[in-house]
């Protein structure tokens, strides 16, 4: 009688845990809606940057992408809304946008306090210096008494007070509201150091009218693993943000690209690989989506590889090697849960 007992519970366990997911007032209203809202970055080149015809590239635009091509069938569908840092929270906990994927740091104070939840990282960056070449500058500790141009309501800000405090050194912070003014003014002469991330300065070099005017110094002082993040509250929603995530990552490291996800579909034995391209086990139903989820995401947009590689790679403007960026088989961290 025990036994039979204590079979019934765990067949009842298993039958809950496998439940298809119920849909959250996100997820309806992007469906009712036939569009995701996706918060990004007013200009930074390589992570969301819009040319003269209003068509938006780089690796958050990407992600966004993504999320619309499983949730909606095509990528497509997304309405991309520009936040300068102080809007960006803020806009977010209105309801304004679905998702911010807005090259934004993941730390404890914005993930406890400001009603957002991070659903990874896919960008690990680190805070970095930029400074004119003819300031013969080779270090960030020959910055005392510098004129700095920092981007307000940006973790920049506090870890530049944090660096020189430690360093017992001084400075000056000229603060700007948006990217485009603060890289402008350092730009135009205004300040004599712009700091901000690494990838960011890459990006604002690139728009100098000489770049090679301009040096990165050696010296990272800070940890910034970016990333998008969705609106407290709705766990459905959460749920599907972060594995399209885990999805667009696990893509590369299983080999799925755009150009073999059909014949792999075919072909593929790997139940890994199966699951991902929805030829194998059904994971979407835990979701609240359909089969081909994760298909689509690889066959629309691509996987996480392939767009670095577009956006922030050396064939780009930005030139940024993958590092630790790289997948965890090939030496460095990117690590997604598995599809399964």
């Amino acid at each position: 009688m025990n036994q039979a007992i204590l079979a019934s519970a765990l067949a009842a366990v298993s039958l809950s845990l496998a439940a298809p997911a119920f849909a959250g007032p996100v997820l309806d209203k992007v469906k009712a809606n036939d569009v995701v809202v996706c918060g990004v970055n007013t200009a930074a080149p390589g992570f969301s940057n819009a040319d003269s015809k209003g068509n938006w590239t780089g690796l958050d635009v990407d992600y966004c992408r993504a999320l619309a091509a499983a949730v909606l069938g095509d990528a497509n569908k997304v309405k991309f809304v520009p936040l300068n840092s102080p809007q960006r929270f803020s806009a977010l906990q209105a309801g304004e946008v679905d998702v911010l994927a807005r090259n934004t740091t993941w730390n404890l104070t914005r993930d406890a306090s400001l009603g957002a939840v991070f659903v990874g990282t896919n960008y690990y960056d680190g805070q970095g210096f930029l400074v004119p070449k003819k300031l013969n500058v080779k270090s960030a500790k020959q910055l005392n008494g510098a004129t700095i141009c920092v981007q307000s309501g940006t973790s920049s800000e506090p870890s530049v007070a944090d660096y020189f405090k430690s360093h017992g050194m001084k400075y000056k912070a000229v603060l700007f509201d948006t990217t485009e003014a603060t890289q402008g003014a350092f730009l135009s002469g205004r300040c004599q150091v712009y700091t901000t991330d690494m990838s960011d300065l890459a990006g604002a070099r690139t728009k100098a009218p000489n770049p090679d005017d301009y040096v990165i110094l050696p010296e990272v002082i800070s940890k910034e693993p970016l990333g998008p993040s969705v609106r407290r509250g709705d766990n459905e929603w959460f749920q599907i943000a972060r594995w399209v995530l885990n999805a667009f990552i696990e893509a590369e490291e299983k080999g799925i690209t755009q150009r073999n996800a059909d014949e792999l579909r075919k072909t593929s034995t790997d139940p890994n690989v199966k699951r991902l391209l929805g030829s194998g086990e059904d994971m979407g139903k835990l979701l609240g989506l359909d089969k081909d989820w994760s298909y689509r995401i690889v066959k629309q947009v691509g996987n996480y590889g392939e767009s670095f590689e577009r956006n922030l790679g050396p064939k780009t403007p930005l030139a940024l090697p993958r590092g630790i960026n790289n997948q965890w088989t090939n030496g460095g961290i990117l690590y997604a849960p598995p599809v399964r």
